[in-house]
Protein backbone atom coordinates (compact mmCIF):
# COMPACT_ATOMS: atom_id res chain seq x y z
CA UNK A 1 0.00 0.00 0.00
CA UNK A 2 0.89 3.57 -0.43
CA UNK A 3 1.10 4.40 2.94
CA UNK A 4 3.01 1.86 3.84
CA UNK A 5 5.59 2.23 1.29
CA UNK A 6 5.90 5.79 1.82
CA UNK A 7 7.46 6.77 5.09
CA UNK A 8 6.95 3.81 7.77
CA UNK A 9 6.44 7.10 10.25
CA UNK A 10 10.43 7.22 10.18
CA UNK A 11 10.55 10.36 8.13
CA UNK A 12 8.05 11.75 10.00
CA UNK A 13 9.53 11.08 13.17
CA UNK A 14 12.75 12.37 12.26
CA UNK A 15 11.27 16.22 11.12
CA UNK A 16 9.18 15.93 14.37
CA UNK A 17 12.69 15.40 16.64
CA UNK A 18 14.58 18.01 14.85
CA UNK A 19 11.33 20.52 15.01
CA UNK A 20 11.32 19.61 18.95
CA UNK A 21 15.33 20.64 19.20
CA UNK A 22 14.82 23.78 17.52
CA UNK A 23 11.71 24.87 19.44
CA UNK A 24 13.62 23.51 22.68
CA UNK A 25 16.54 25.23 22.59
CA UNK A 26 15.15 28.23 19.86
CA UNK A 27 14.50 31.15 23.14
CA UNK A 28 17.85 31.08 23.70
CA UNK A 29 19.41 31.48 20.30
CA UNK A 30 16.79 33.97 18.77
CA UNK A 31 16.16 36.61 21.62
CA UNK A 32 18.29 35.26 24.93
CA UNK A 33 15.38 34.49 26.79
CA UNK A 34 14.94 38.00 27.01
CA UNK A 35 11.18 37.70 26.14
CA UNK A 36 10.29 35.82 29.22
CA UNK A 37 8.76 33.11 26.89
CA UNK A 38 7.69 29.81 29.18
CA UNK A 39 10.35 27.55 28.04
CA UNK A 40 14.07 27.78 27.49
CA UNK A 41 16.27 24.85 27.43
CA UNK A 42 19.85 25.83 28.05
CA UNK A 43 22.52 22.73 27.59
CA UNK A 44 25.11 23.04 30.60
CA UNK A 45 28.04 23.66 28.30
CA UNK A 46 26.09 26.47 27.23
CA UNK A 47 25.15 28.79 23.94
CA UNK A 48 27.20 26.75 22.04
CA UNK A 49 25.62 23.50 22.44
CA UNK A 50 22.13 24.98 22.00
CA UNK A 51 23.60 26.35 19.31
CA UNK A 52 24.98 23.23 17.53
CA UNK A 53 21.51 20.94 18.66
CA UNK A 54 19.43 23.96 17.22
CA UNK A 55 21.50 23.29 13.50
CA UNK A 56 21.37 19.75 14.12
CA UNK A 57 17.80 19.42 14.40
CA UNK A 58 17.15 21.83 11.16
CA UNK A 59 19.14 19.13 9.41
CA UNK A 60 17.20 16.48 10.80
CA UNK A 61 14.23 18.38 9.74
CA UNK A 62 15.81 19.23 6.02
CA UNK A 63 17.14 15.28 5.40
CA UNK A 64 13.32 14.09 7.00
CA UNK A 65 11.62 16.31 4.15
CA UNK A 66 14.33 15.72 1.55
CA UNK A 67 13.50 11.52 2.37
CA UNK A 68 10.22 11.94 2.09
CA UNK A 69 10.46 13.44 -1.22
CA UNK A 70 12.28 10.51 -2.23
CA UNK A 71 9.93 7.92 -1.09
CA UNK A 72 6.73 10.41 -3.22
CA UNK A 73 8.63 8.65 -6.18
CA UNK A 74 8.18 4.87 -4.96
CA UNK A 75 4.78 5.43 -3.76
CA UNK A 76 2.49 6.55 -6.69
CA UNK A 77 -1.18 7.37 -5.62
CA UNK A 78 0.16 9.22 -2.60
CA UNK A 79 -2.67 11.76 -0.90
CA UNK A 80 -1.69 15.48 -0.16
CA UNK A 81 -3.26 14.79 3.09
CA UNK A 82 -0.79 12.02 4.29
CA UNK A 83 2.00 14.95 3.57
CA UNK A 84 -0.41 17.35 5.21
CA UNK A 85 -0.95 15.48 8.47
CA UNK A 86 2.99 14.59 8.78
CA UNK A 87 4.07 18.67 7.62
CA UNK A 88 1.02 19.39 10.64
CA UNK A 89 3.50 16.64 12.98
CA UNK A 90 7.04 18.64 12.57
CA UNK A 91 5.41 22.26 12.52
CA UNK A 92 3.60 21.64 15.90
CA UNK A 93 6.56 22.39 18.00
CA UNK A 94 7.19 25.40 15.79
CA UNK A 95 3.76 26.85 16.50
CA UNK A 96 4.13 27.03 19.97
CA UNK A 97 8.18 27.78 20.13
CA UNK A 98 9.63 30.99 20.10
CA UNK A 99 9.37 33.55 17.11
CA UNK A 100 12.63 32.40 14.85
CA UNK A 101 14.33 33.45 12.25
CA UNK A 102 13.27 36.84 12.53
CA UNK A 103 11.93 39.55 14.83
CA UNK A 104 9.34 41.00 11.83
CA UNK A 105 6.31 39.23 14.11
CA UNK A 106 7.31 41.83 17.03
CA UNK A 107 6.86 44.64 14.47
CA UNK A 108 3.81 43.53 13.10
CA UNK A 109 2.25 43.71 16.74
CA UNK A 110 3.55 46.91 17.23
CA UNK A 111 2.32 48.77 13.92
CA UNK A 112 -0.77 46.67 15.34
CA UNK A 113 -0.98 48.55 18.45
CA UNK A 114 -0.14 51.78 16.75
CA UNK A 115 -3.47 51.62 14.99
CA UNK A 116 -5.27 50.19 17.95
CA UNK A 117 -3.95 53.47 19.60
CA UNK A 118 -5.67 55.27 16.76
CA UNK A 119 -2.94 56.07 14.96
CA UNK A 120 -1.64 55.77 11.17
CA UNK A 121 0.80 52.55 10.85
CA UNK A 122 1.89 54.71 8.02
CA UNK A 123 2.68 57.60 9.63
CA UNK A 124 3.93 56.67 12.35
CA UNK A 125 6.73 54.28 13.41
CA UNK A 126 6.82 51.83 16.51
CA UNK A 127 9.35 54.32 18.34
CA UNK A 128 6.37 56.62 19.08
CA UNK A 129 4.98 53.55 21.08
CA UNK A 130 7.42 54.54 24.18
CA UNK A 131 4.93 58.08 24.52
CA UNK A 132 2.33 55.36 25.27
CA UNK A 133 4.63 53.21 27.65
CA UNK A 134 4.32 50.56 25.52
CA UNK A 135 8.06 50.12 25.97
CA UNK A 136 7.77 46.38 26.93
CA UNK A 137 6.57 45.85 23.07
CA UNK A 138 9.07 48.54 21.62
CA UNK A 139 11.61 46.69 22.80
CA UNK A 140 10.99 43.45 21.01
CA UNK A 141 11.00 45.27 17.73
CA UNK A 142 14.26 45.29 15.72
CA UNK A 143 15.93 48.62 16.09
CA UNK A 144 16.32 48.50 12.63
CA UNK A 145 13.00 48.87 12.28
CA UNK A 146 11.49 51.10 14.86
CA UNK A 147 11.61 53.70 13.21
CA UNK A 148 9.97 52.96 10.07
CA UNK A 149 6.59 52.72 8.87
CA UNK A 150 4.70 49.93 7.90
CA UNK A 151 5.14 48.61 4.46
CA UNK A 152 2.30 46.46 5.07
CA UNK A 153 -1.28 45.86 3.07
CA UNK A 154 -4.76 47.67 5.34
CA UNK A 155 -6.15 44.22 6.04
CA UNK A 156 -3.41 42.90 7.78
CA UNK A 157 -2.58 45.97 10.14
CA UNK A 158 -6.44 45.96 10.68
CA UNK A 159 -6.34 41.67 11.76
CA UNK A 160 -2.76 43.31 13.93
CA UNK A 161 -4.85 45.79 15.55
CA UNK A 162 -7.76 43.50 16.69
CA UNK A 163 -5.07 40.97 17.84
CA UNK A 164 -3.39 43.77 20.16
CA UNK A 165 -6.40 44.88 21.59
CA UNK A 166 -7.53 41.54 22.43
CA UNK A 167 -3.75 40.68 24.00
CA UNK A 168 -3.30 44.04 25.77
CA UNK A 169 0.09 43.46 26.76
CA UNK A 170 0.28 40.20 26.94
CA UNK A 171 3.51 39.69 23.90
CA UNK A 172 3.33 35.24 23.91
CA UNK A 173 -0.47 35.72 23.60
CA UNK A 174 0.22 38.25 20.56
CA UNK A 175 2.49 36.21 19.10
CA UNK A 176 0.37 32.96 19.35
CA UNK A 177 -2.48 34.52 17.09
CA UNK A 178 -0.69 36.63 14.95
CA UNK A 179 0.67 32.41 14.48
CA UNK A 180 -2.66 31.59 13.67
CA UNK A 181 -3.36 33.81 11.18
CA UNK A 182 -0.36 32.51 8.95
CA UNK A 183 -1.30 29.29 10.06
CA UNK A 184 -4.81 30.22 8.04
CA UNK A 185 -2.64 30.96 4.91
CA UNK A 186 -0.85 27.44 5.77
CA UNK A 187 -4.50 25.92 5.75
CA UNK A 188 -5.36 27.43 2.10
CA UNK A 189 -2.46 26.17 0.84
CA UNK A 190 -3.08 22.84 2.10
CA UNK A 191 -6.40 22.99 0.69
CA UNK A 192 -5.99 24.60 -3.07
CA UNK A 193 -1.98 23.52 -3.70
CA UNK A 194 -3.65 20.02 -4.92
CA UNK A 195 -6.28 21.75 -6.63
CA UNK A 196 -4.15 23.68 -8.73
CA UNK A 197 -1.68 21.06 -9.32
CA UNK A 198 -4.88 18.63 -10.58
CA UNK A 199 -5.88 21.58 -13.08
CA UNK A 200 -2.64 21.97 -14.40
CA UNK A 201 -2.37 18.17 -14.66
CA UNK A 202 0.63 17.60 -12.73
CA UNK A 203 1.03 15.16 -9.42
CA UNK A 204 -0.51 16.83 -6.05
CA UNK A 205 1.23 14.66 -3.91
CA UNK A 206 4.30 15.57 -5.02
CA UNK A 207 2.96 19.78 -5.55
CA UNK A 208 2.14 19.80 -1.73
CA UNK A 209 5.69 18.22 -0.81
CA UNK A 210 7.27 21.58 -2.45
CA UNK A 211 4.99 23.96 -1.39
CA UNK A 212 3.03 23.10 2.00
CA UNK A 213 5.45 21.17 3.85
CA UNK A 214 8.76 22.23 2.75
CA UNK A 215 11.45 23.59 5.33
CA UNK A 216 11.27 26.80 3.80
CA UNK A 217 7.79 27.41 4.56
CA UNK A 218 7.83 25.81 8.22
CA UNK A 219 10.56 27.29 9.65
CA UNK A 220 10.64 31.18 7.69
CA UNK A 221 6.93 31.34 7.51
CA UNK A 222 5.08 29.43 10.19
CA UNK A 223 8.55 29.77 12.52
CA UNK A 224 8.72 33.01 12.22
CA UNK A 225 5.40 33.89 11.85
CA UNK A 226 5.76 35.85 8.54
CA UNK A 227 2.76 37.31 7.11
CA UNK A 228 3.41 36.05 3.93
CA UNK A 229 2.04 33.11 4.51
CA UNK A 230 -1.29 34.13 4.49
CA UNK A 231 -0.20 36.48 1.48
CA UNK A 232 0.47 33.16 -0.36
CA UNK A 233 -2.31 31.34 0.83
CA UNK A 234 -4.66 33.90 -0.48
CA UNK A 235 -3.02 34.05 -3.44
CA UNK A 236 -2.89 30.19 -4.39
CA UNK A 237 -6.71 29.89 -3.56
CA UNK A 238 -7.52 32.89 -6.52
CA UNK A 239 -4.98 31.36 -9.16
CA UNK A 240 -7.16 27.98 -8.20
CA UNK A 241 -10.55 29.29 -8.54
CA UNK A 242 -9.42 31.08 -11.98
CA UNK A 243 -7.83 28.04 -13.49
CA UNK A 244 -11.40 26.03 -12.57
CA UNK A 245 -13.22 29.23 -14.84
CA UNK A 246 -14.09 30.92 -11.80
CA UNK A 247 -11.93 34.36 -12.23
CA UNK A 248 -14.09 36.47 -10.45
CA UNK A 249 -13.57 34.94 -6.98
CA UNK A 250 -10.23 34.34 -7.90
CA UNK A 251 -9.56 38.28 -9.03
CA UNK A 252 -11.46 38.80 -5.39
CA UNK A 253 -9.52 36.67 -3.38
CA UNK A 254 -6.12 37.77 -4.78
CA UNK A 255 -7.35 41.67 -4.10
CA UNK A 256 -7.50 40.27 -0.36
CA UNK A 257 -4.05 38.84 -0.86
CA UNK A 258 -3.10 42.24 -1.91
CA UNK A 259 -4.25 43.75 0.87
CA UNK A 260 -2.02 41.51 3.11
CA UNK A 261 1.33 42.35 0.95
CA UNK A 262 0.97 44.04 -2.63
CA UNK A 263 3.34 41.72 -4.56
CA UNK A 264 -0.12 39.62 -4.69
CA UNK A 265 -1.66 41.93 -7.33
CA UNK A 266 0.34 40.28 -10.02
CA UNK A 267 -2.31 37.94 -9.74
CA UNK A 268 -5.32 40.01 -10.27
CA UNK A 269 -3.40 41.07 -13.75
CA UNK A 270 -2.88 37.94 -14.67
CA UNK A 271 -6.13 36.56 -14.36
CA UNK A 272 -7.61 39.68 -16.32
CA UNK A 273 -5.37 39.07 -19.04
CA UNK A 274 -6.46 35.23 -19.06
CA UNK A 275 -9.73 35.53 -18.98
CA UNK A 276 -10.24 38.47 -21.56
CA UNK A 277 -8.02 36.32 -24.03
CA UNK A 278 -10.47 33.04 -22.99
CA UNK A 279 -13.62 35.48 -23.53
CA UNK A 280 -11.75 36.59 -27.05
CA UNK A 281 -11.68 33.00 -28.11
CA UNK A 282 -14.62 31.98 -26.83
CA UNK A 283 -16.95 34.67 -28.71
CA UNK A 284 -18.08 34.16 -31.95
CA UNK A 285 -19.06 37.90 -32.39
CA UNK A 286 -18.18 40.96 -30.74
CA UNK A 287 -15.22 40.00 -29.24
CA UNK A 288 -14.65 43.38 -28.24
CA UNK A 289 -17.44 44.24 -26.13
CA UNK A 290 -16.73 40.45 -24.39
CA UNK A 291 -13.26 41.51 -23.77
CA UNK A 292 -14.48 44.90 -22.48
CA UNK A 293 -16.98 43.29 -20.28
CA UNK A 294 -14.33 40.78 -19.01
CA UNK A 295 -11.94 43.82 -18.17
CA UNK A 296 -14.61 46.15 -16.49
CA UNK A 297 -15.96 43.52 -14.30
CA UNK A 298 -12.24 43.18 -12.94
CA UNK A 299 -11.39 46.44 -12.35
CA UNK A 300 -14.80 46.67 -10.63
CA UNK A 301 -14.28 43.86 -8.36
CA UNK A 302 -10.82 44.88 -7.24
CA UNK A 303 -11.87 47.86 -6.64
CA UNK A 304 -14.69 47.10 -4.93
CA UNK A 305 -12.18 44.74 -2.69
CA UNK A 306 -9.90 48.25 -2.54
CA UNK A 307 -12.32 50.16 -1.42
CA UNK A 308 -14.34 48.07 1.81
CA UNK A 309 -10.54 47.02 3.05
CA UNK A 310 -9.79 50.32 2.93
CA UNK A 311 -13.13 51.64 4.40
CA UNK A 312 -13.13 48.69 7.34
CA UNK A 313 -9.83 48.89 8.18
CA UNK A 314 -10.45 52.87 9.03
CA UNK A 315 -7.24 53.99 6.94
CA UNK A 316 -8.81 55.06 3.94
CA UNK A 317 -6.30 55.33 1.07
CA UNK A 318 -2.98 56.44 3.26
CA UNK A 319 -1.54 53.02 2.56
CA UNK A 320 -0.89 54.08 -0.78
CA UNK A 321 2.76 55.18 0.07
CA UNK A 322 5.98 55.27 -1.32
CA UNK A 323 6.67 53.54 2.01
CA UNK A 324 5.12 50.71 0.99
CA UNK A 325 7.42 49.43 -2.00
CA UNK A 326 10.61 51.32 -0.38
CA UNK A 327 10.75 50.21 3.01
CA UNK A 328 12.48 46.60 1.89
CA UNK A 329 15.02 48.22 0.37
CA UNK A 330 16.64 50.22 3.67
CA UNK A 331 18.23 46.78 4.46
CA UNK A 332 21.22 45.70 2.34
CA UNK A 333 22.04 42.13 1.81
CA UNK A 334 24.59 40.07 0.32
CA UNK A 335 22.45 37.59 -0.79
CA UNK A 336 20.13 40.31 -2.81
CA UNK A 337 21.93 40.46 -6.41
CA UNK A 338 22.05 44.41 -6.90
CA UNK A 339 23.45 44.79 -3.35
CA UNK A 340 25.81 41.98 -3.96
CA UNK A 341 26.96 43.70 -7.81
CA UNK A 342 26.73 47.02 -6.25
CA UNK A 343 29.35 46.53 -3.31
CA UNK A 344 31.52 43.98 -5.76
CA UNK A 345 31.99 46.47 -8.42
CA UNK A 346 32.26 49.18 -5.90
CA UNK A 347 35.47 47.14 -4.02
CA UNK A 348 36.98 46.05 -7.98
CA UNK A 349 36.61 50.19 -8.90
CA UNK A 350 38.68 50.85 -5.31
CA UNK A 351 41.19 48.19 -6.15
CA UNK A 352 41.69 50.33 -9.27
CA UNK A 353 41.74 53.54 -7.01
CA UNK A 354 38.66 54.76 -8.36
CA UNK A 355 36.63 55.93 -5.91
CA UNK A 356 32.97 55.03 -6.28
CA UNK A 357 30.10 54.54 -3.55
CA UNK A 358 28.36 50.90 -3.43
CA UNK A 359 25.48 52.41 -2.63
CA UNK A 360 25.29 54.56 -5.33
CA UNK A 361 25.96 51.94 -7.80
CA UNK A 362 23.60 49.35 -5.72
CA UNK A 363 20.31 52.22 -6.64
CA UNK A 364 21.65 52.57 -10.22
CA UNK A 365 21.41 48.58 -10.93
CA UNK A 366 17.81 48.93 -8.82
CA UNK A 367 16.17 50.92 -11.20
CA UNK A 368 17.71 49.07 -14.17
CA UNK A 369 16.37 45.83 -12.75
CA UNK A 370 13.25 47.14 -11.76
CA UNK A 371 12.48 48.49 -15.46
CA UNK A 372 14.05 44.92 -16.86
CA UNK A 373 11.75 43.38 -14.16
CA UNK A 374 8.33 45.40 -15.77
CA UNK A 375 9.55 44.61 -19.25
CA UNK A 376 9.30 41.10 -18.67
CA UNK A 377 5.96 41.34 -16.20
CA UNK A 378 4.46 42.95 -19.58
CA UNK A 379 5.98 40.66 -21.95
CA UNK A 380 4.51 37.55 -20.05
CA UNK A 381 1.14 39.32 -20.08
CA UNK A 382 1.04 39.89 -23.60
CA UNK A 383 1.05 35.98 -23.38
CA UNK A 384 -0.62 35.34 -20.69
CA UNK A 385 -3.33 32.51 -21.03
CA UNK A 386 -4.87 30.24 -18.87
CA UNK A 387 -2.68 27.49 -20.11
CA UNK A 388 0.49 29.19 -18.83
CA UNK A 389 -0.41 31.63 -16.66
CA UNK A 390 0.85 29.74 -13.65
CA UNK A 391 4.33 29.11 -14.45
CA UNK A 392 4.07 32.90 -16.58
CA UNK A 393 2.98 34.38 -12.59
CA UNK A 394 5.63 32.06 -10.61
CA UNK A 395 8.47 32.99 -12.74
CA UNK A 396 7.57 36.64 -12.36
CA UNK A 397 7.65 36.62 -9.05
CA UNK A 398 10.66 34.75 -8.38
CA UNK A 399 12.24 37.41 -10.62
CA UNK A 400 10.70 40.33 -8.74
CA UNK A 401 12.53 38.55 -5.57
CA UNK A 402 16.13 38.28 -7.16
CA UNK A 403 15.37 41.84 -9.14
CA UNK A 404 14.25 43.50 -5.87
CA UNK A 405 15.59 45.79 -3.02
CA UNK A 406 15.99 42.99 -0.37
CA UNK A 407 16.07 39.04 -1.30
CA UNK A 408 15.03 37.37 1.97
CA UNK A 409 14.55 33.40 1.48
CA UNK A 410 11.25 33.63 2.72
CA UNK A 411 10.18 35.90 -0.44
CA UNK A 412 10.96 32.92 -2.29
CA UNK A 413 8.18 31.26 -1.46
CA UNK A 414 5.58 33.76 -3.25
CA UNK A 415 6.69 32.08 -6.64
CA UNK A 416 7.35 28.55 -5.27
CA UNK A 417 3.91 28.10 -4.18
CA UNK A 418 2.76 28.37 -7.80
CA UNK A 419 5.58 26.79 -9.93
CA UNK A 420 5.49 23.64 -7.15
CA UNK A 421 2.34 22.99 -9.46
CA UNK A 422 4.31 22.77 -12.67
CA UNK A 423 5.79 19.74 -14.34
CA UNK A 424 9.45 21.66 -14.94
CA UNK A 425 9.51 22.06 -11.12
CA UNK A 426 7.95 18.82 -10.00
CA UNK A 427 10.55 17.25 -12.09
CA UNK A 428 13.74 19.31 -10.82
CA UNK A 429 16.83 17.60 -8.59
CA UNK A 430 18.04 20.92 -8.18
CA UNK A 431 14.92 22.82 -6.34
CA UNK A 432 14.40 20.92 -3.25
CA UNK A 433 18.49 21.45 -3.03
CA UNK A 434 18.00 25.33 -3.56
CA UNK A 435 15.16 25.23 -0.68
CA UNK A 436 17.34 23.19 1.86
CA UNK A 437 20.12 26.15 1.42
CA UNK A 438 17.75 28.66 1.62
CA UNK A 439 16.68 28.03 5.43
CA UNK A 440 20.20 28.01 6.35
CA UNK A 441 21.12 31.52 5.34
CA UNK A 442 19.02 32.96 8.11
CA UNK A 443 20.35 33.00 11.95
CA UNK A 444 17.94 31.76 14.62
CA UNK A 445 17.98 35.60 15.27
CA UNK A 446 17.44 36.76 11.91
CA UNK A 447 20.78 37.82 11.00
CA UNK A 448 21.83 36.92 7.90
CA UNK A 449 24.71 34.24 7.82
CA UNK A 450 26.51 36.04 4.62
CA UNK A 451 28.14 39.14 6.02
CA UNK A 452 27.89 41.83 3.37
CA UNK A 453 31.93 41.57 2.29
CA UNK A 454 30.68 38.13 0.77
CA UNK A 455 29.28 39.69 -1.73
CA UNK A 456 31.42 38.77 -4.61
CA UNK A 457 30.91 34.89 -4.11
CA UNK A 458 27.33 35.09 -3.76
CA UNK A 459 27.50 36.53 -7.20
CA UNK A 460 29.91 34.39 -8.42
CA UNK A 461 27.36 31.90 -7.14
CA UNK A 462 24.31 33.13 -9.22
CA UNK A 463 26.41 33.16 -12.40
CA UNK A 464 27.44 29.75 -11.60
CA UNK A 465 23.80 28.98 -11.16
CA UNK A 466 22.16 31.13 -13.82
CA UNK A 467 24.68 29.50 -16.06
CA UNK A 468 23.15 25.77 -15.48
CA UNK A 469 20.07 27.18 -15.96
CA UNK A 470 20.44 28.42 -19.16
CA UNK A 471 22.20 24.99 -20.36
CA UNK A 472 19.41 22.54 -18.85
CA UNK A 473 17.01 25.37 -21.17
CA UNK A 474 19.09 24.72 -23.98
CA UNK A 475 18.80 20.92 -23.39
CA UNK A 476 15.27 20.34 -22.46
CA UNK A 477 14.27 22.07 -25.64
CA UNK A 478 16.80 20.48 -27.92
CA UNK A 479 15.14 17.42 -26.13
CA UNK A 480 11.95 18.80 -27.13
CA UNK A 481 12.59 19.37 -31.00
CA UNK A 482 14.24 15.41 -31.58
CA UNK A 483 10.91 14.14 -29.63
CA UNK A 484 8.18 16.30 -32.13
CA UNK A 485 10.73 15.19 -35.29
CA UNK A 486 10.19 12.05 -34.27
CA UNK A 487 6.75 12.13 -33.29
CA UNK A 488 7.23 11.61 -29.78
CA UNK A 489 5.03 14.08 -27.41
CA UNK A 490 8.71 15.85 -25.91
CA UNK A 491 7.44 15.92 -22.77
CA UNK A 492 5.22 18.60 -23.39
CA UNK A 493 2.52 19.67 -20.72
CA UNK A 494 -1.02 19.32 -22.10
CA UNK A 495 -2.36 22.51 -22.69
CA UNK A 496 -5.98 23.46 -21.36
CA UNK A 497 -8.87 24.84 -23.04
CA UNK A 498 -9.86 28.59 -22.47
CA UNK A 499 -13.40 27.24 -22.01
Amino acid sequence: MPDERLTGWGWAGLGLAGSLAMAAVGPDLADGGSIGWWFTLRLPPGHSADLALFYVGMAALCVAWLGLGRRLSRAPGTRPSQLVLIGSIWCLPLLFGTPLFSHDVYSYMAQGEILHLGLNPYHHAPDILARFGKTHLLATVSPFWRTTTSPYGPLFLALASLIAGAVSSHLILGVLLIRVLELAGLVLLALFVPRLARALGTDPARATWLAVISPLVLLELIAAGHNDALMIGLLVAGVTLAMERRPLLGIALCAIAAMIKLPAAAGIAFITVAWARAEWAATGQDRAAAVARALAMSAAVTAVVLAAVSAASGLGLSWVTSGVVSTPGKVHLAITPVTAAGWTAASLLHLLGIGANARHIESALGVVALALTCLLGLELLRRARFANMVPALGALLLVSVFAGPATWPWYLTWGLALIACCTFAQRSRVLPLAIVLAVFLVKPDGILALPLHSAPIVLAAYAVAAGAAWRARRRRSADRSRGRVRGLPGGEQPALTNS
